[in-house]
């Protein structure tokens, strides 16, 4: 039997799968469930995104819905993890790292962040250091940096894909904020917590132009740009500097990933 992709665009989780029985879960007595079969991975990617501007990632990524379902391709929480091989197989023409450390928790805290272009490093960058912060703002803070770094790269005609480690802020931005916001900036279950920030984030996130793409990453796995957002984050917490500063020691990527890490 030819191989097919299903297409769920309205269901429990929107997305692309290559299994019937993963689609039918998401679609099956979901009321108003919007979905379709395609030959191709290439037809799904561009009648789920509207456009044809997804880049090719690794096997893994097509085995679970991972693509953007705004339609302005930036994405949403719904987006499967990736491995080092389906970073690198992304085409994007800037890559942003990021991530936040937290000593303890809560504590000292701090983002890093790991910029490359072309699949070549280009900048790394350390600060935000909060000595009463948590893991969750610093890693907030990191992808609120990358929000901003991300709109001067689409400026200047670049594609993106900022890649995070922190589910919990990646949802903040592209799924619980538009909720939150309906229902004034609350929640049934209570404070939302680091609310002006993700007021801020979500303001810039709705302003991104098309060509940026925000994508989940399990950290210390190995991926070389989370790695070395990571190492930043500890050396904003060594160094407390509250501002943002990029790193203008010599990139030595060996050296800096035996540098302690989060």
């Amino acid at each position: 039997m030819a191989k097919k992709y299903y297409v769920v665009w309205k269901g429990r989780e929107p997305g692309i799968f290559t299994e019937w029985s993963e689609c039918k879960a998401q679609v099956d007595r979901f009321a108003g469930a919007k979905y379709k079969s395609f030959a191709t991975l290439d037809d799904a990617e561009s009648a789920y995104r509207g456009s044809s501007v997804a880049s090719k990632v690794g096997s893994e990524v097509r085995k679970r819905g991972s693509l953007p379902t705004k339609a302005n391709n930036k994405s949403s929480s719904k987006t499967a993890t990736l491995s080092a091989e389906g970073v690198a197989a992304m085409t994007f023409d800037t890559k942003i790292f990021t991530d936040g450390g937290c000593d303890p928790n809560p504590g000292r805290a701090g983002s890093g962040l790991a910029v490359y272009r072309d699949n070549e490093i280009s900048t790394l960058w350390y600060g935000l250091f909060n000595p009463t912060g948590t893991n969750n703002t610093a890693e907030l803070n990191a992808l609120n940096q990358a929000l901003m770094m991300a709109q001067t790269e689409r400026e200047e005609g670049r594609t993106v894909a900022i890649y995070c480690d922190s589910k919990y802020s990646i949802q903040c931005v592209t799924t619980w904020a538009a909720g939150w916001r309906r229902r004034g900036w609350k929640k049934a279950t209570g404070e939302i917590k680091n609310l002006e920030l993700i007021k801020e984030m979500f303001t810039r996130f709705e302003a991104l132009p098309a060509g940026v793409q925000i994508l989940h990453v399990n950290g210390h796995v190995g991926i070389e740009g989370n790695e070395l957002a990571d190492r930043m984050s500890i050396l904003a917490i060594e160094t407390q500097s509250k501002e943002l500063n990029q790193y203008d020691e010599p990139i030595d990527i060996p050296a800096i990933l035996a540098m302690t890490s989060g």
